[in-house]
Order: structure tokens, then sequence, then C-alpha cells
């Protein structure tokens, strides 16, 4: 099998597993009342959820990176975001988090605006958590030097970050 043939299939696979995380996604908020109630419940399925978006993020990476090396001449334009993945990574986890804020706003069903204080008091923690976790994801991709260490890592900051997000629910629902 030729390499193009490859990242072909690995961007058939990404659109697979995004069409799949479209309907997870639905899935999860329209449970998310449901979810909240035990936090023993809350913890594993707002970690598997943001373990499905990582990975998602990650797969979308190596697609792009593997795409821009086999498909697109050697070019400073194309070549731009491998050349500074710092930057690139830094942008892209600015919209993460502003995503996590507005997530919340989503989980509290509230305008953003006139409860500007809770939203952020709940989000930002795990917020700035997922963000570096992220941050971390695709730089060590875009320099194409990730281990499986630097994955359980981001995981294992995913699931802090899950704990954080139930714990701060559940108390903002309870108080």
């Amino acid at each position: 099998m030729t390499e193009k043939v490859k990242v072909v299939l690995l961007g058939l696979f990404f659109l697979i597993c995004l069409t799949l995380a479209y309907f997870e996604n639905i899935l999860f908020f329209d449970s998310l009342k449901n979810v909240f109630t035990t936090i023993w419940i809350a913890v594993p399925i707002v970690f598997l959820h943001n373990v499905f978006a990582v990975s998602l993020v990650m797969l979308g990476m190596v697609f792009y990176v593997r795409f821009v090396l086999t498909f697109l001449p050697q070019r400073r334009f194309e070549y731009a975001v491998l050349q500074h993945p710092r930057l690139f990574a830094f942008i892209f986890t600015a919209v993460i988090l502003g995503v996590s804020i507005l997530r919340t706003n989503t989980l509290l069903q509230t305008q953003l605006l006139q409860n500007l204080m809770p939203i952020l008091l709940l989000s930002l923690p795990q917020g700035i958590l997922e963000a570096y976790a992220i941050l971390l994801t695709i730089e060590k991709i875009l320099k194409r030097s990730i281990t499986l260490r630097n994955i359980v890592t981001v995981y294992s900051i995913f699931l802090l970050a899950a704990i954080l997000e139930v714990s701060f629910v559940h108390i903002l629902f309870h108080i």
C-alpha cells in the first residue's frame, strides 16, 4: 500500500470518526441532566466524552501532517503550520478554551453575559487543563514527536479536568 493510499484511508477514517463524534455529542448533551445526578457516573462519562474529543483532535492532526507531507509541495505557505507548531497549537488551544466556556454556558442553560462569573469559575479550571493538554498534543503531533507517554499524560490531564468539571457542577447545583 502506498503512502498516498494510507493517507486517503486515514482521512476516510477521520471522517467516519467525526460523524460518530457528532452523534456522541448529541447523545452526551441530551443526557446531561441524567449524567450529573450522580457524581460517580458523571466523572467517567465526562472523561470519556473528553477523551473522544481529544482523540479526534489527535487523529485530525495526524491526518493533517501526513496529508501535507504526502500531497503538498514543500513551499513556505503549505508548511507554515508544520514550521510553526507552537503558534498554531496556541491559537487552536485558545479556540478550545473559548468552546469550553460556551460548553459550560450550555450546561448551565444561562445567558453568557448575565452570569459570566459562575460560568468562568466553572469553565476556567478544567478549561485551562484541557487547553494545556490539547496544546501539548498538537505541538507534539506537528513536531512529529508524540509518544505513548505524551498520550497517557494528555489523557491523565483530561481525567483531572473531568473530576474538576463534575465537582464544580455538583457543588453549584447543590449549594
